[in-house]
């Protein structure tokens, strides 16, 4: 029974969630703790590593991207605390989001000769872009990024990460826990895996749609004596999908 959803996005990023829709949306599905993990962004309204919200405990974190020496993968990192290194690194990511979701906006703009209904600003994603195409024009949600917004498409635009190494400096000095995020999300799961020797945690549950080999996962808990923390990576209101049992969850807060 999931008792911990740690991978939540709220409006402050790209989801629907709302401080104030969380309540019941972690009521609905019986969840009693839920880390709000917004992209590359701190929530502004949490204030403390770990709040209270009616009757939920919400855990203050993170979800930051980084250059890894094969790919980009993603940090969780829980328990934040506002140091001036994360709040520097955070503002100069949020600039480069600004200047990238202007640029992509244009390129779609031009290529397809409309206005989209969004404008550039702090947390915009490629998501809240996709939405708006769709809005916009006959394409899709799935279509805009298969054909116009995605790594390969004519509109991308890549945005500035840290490297692996500086984002795990920032992310180690300011929260208690940094875990890999849904390791079997990149090109090389393995390979992301390694990197887990200088990690706290891994995702050990998340919500893939597709059957996954364990193993090479589990190989790593053991050999790096990781904590697992899991989520349901939720951009919407349905929470609880994956996330930790009590066991699990105890010996997560126990290290937060």
């Amino acid at each position: 029974m999931v008792v911990a959803d740690l991978h939540v996005h709220t409006t402050n990023s790209d989801g629907t969630l709302t401080l104030e829709t969380l309540p019941d949306a972690a009521e609905a599905a019986d969840v009693g703790t839920v880390a709000v993990t917004d992209h590359d962004r701190l929530h502004p309204d949490l204030r403390t590593p770990v709040a209270h919200l009616d009757g939920v405990t919400v855990v203050h974190g993170i979800e930051l991207r980084v250059e890894a020496p094969d790919e980009r993968v993603d940090l969780l990192g829980y328990g934040a605390r506002r140091t001036d290194a994360l709040e520097a690194l955070v503002e100069h990511l949020q600039t480069d989001r600004i200047e990238r979701g202007r640029e992509i906006i244009e390129r779609v703009e031009e290529r397809l000769g409309v206005d989209l209904p969004v404008e550039p600003r702090e947390g915009l994603g490629r998501p809240h872009i996709a939405r708006a195409i769709e809005e916009a024009t006959e394409y899709s949600y799935g279509d805009a990024f298969d054909e116009l917004i995605g790594n390969d498409g004519p509109c991308f635009v890549a945005r500035d990460v840290p490297s692996f190494e500086d984002g795990l400096e920032v992310l180690d000095e300011a929260c208690g826990v940094v875990s890999l995020a849904h390791p079997y999300r990149y090109d090389d799961p393995e390979a992301a895996l390694e990197l887990c020797a200088d990690l706290d945690a891994v995702e050990r549950f998340y919500p893939y749609d597709r059957d996954v080999d364990p193993r090479p996962l589990e190989r790593a808990v053991e050999r790096h004596d990781l904590l697992v923390t899991g989520g349901s990576d939720a951009h919407d209101e349905t929470l609880g999908k994956a996330g930790l049992d009590r066991d699990a969850y105890r010996r997560f807060r126990a290290a937060l």
